[in-house]
């Protein structure tokens, strides 16, 4: 006959640790979750007031002295004429022109807006990008950035809109014709 032999396991159960052992391992996860609570809030905080900028006009910020060295969001129209473009530094240059309130068609505003001789103008520098697709004659830029002590606006952040290209259709508008492969 064979012999077995019995050993006592040992007991490794939260019941069978000392209290100091339990609470020490709650202590843990109870900061690592304030830790991970207070990362979440900061993140939070932090993109709610980068999204807080105001969007103001080319005449808004260039008439307002308060403006100057501060990050803001601007918008204007863009007036073709002064687009300039160095690929190897990857410089773009640009003059924006308030767009005229009151015109509810977002075309119109822009096209009246690059005829506004009178209407205020704001030298742009981007650097480090590539020159947008969109970036054209009476197309909307919405930017971010710093008016600088010389006038020129240093935008960080630059969107296009185009509105000939975003428009309503015509509701009788097909949306491709056939044979033209539009």
């Amino acid at each position: 006959m064979a012999q077995t032999t019995w050993e006592k396991v040992a007991d490794t159960s939260a019941e069978s640790q000392p209290v100091a052992q339990r609470s020490a391992g709650r202590w843990k996860f109870l900061v690592g979750g304030i830790a991970m609570l207070a990362a979440v809030v900061y993140l939070i905080l932090s993109g709610t007031a980068s999204g807080a900028l105001p969007l103001l006009s080319v005449e808004e910020l260039v008439k307002d002295s308060k403006y100057a060295g501060q990050l803001v969001r601007v918008t204007g129209a863009v007036l073709g004429d002064t687009i300039r473009f160095d690929g190897e530094n990857l410089i773009i240059e640009f003059t924006v022109v308030t767009i005229p309130s009151g015109i509810e068609d977002l075309g119109l505003a822009l096209h009246e807006a690059t005829l506004d001789e009178s209407a205020a103008r704001m030298p742009v520098r981007v650097e480090g990008q590539p020159k947008p697709d969109l970036l054209q004659h009476e197309a909307q830029a919405i930017m971010t950035g710093t008016l600088g002590a010389d006038g020129v606006f240093i935008a960080n952040e630059v969107l296009f809109k185009c509105p000939s290209r975003y428009g309503e259709a015509d509701k009788n508008q097909s949306i491709s014709e056939p044979g033209t492969g539009l």
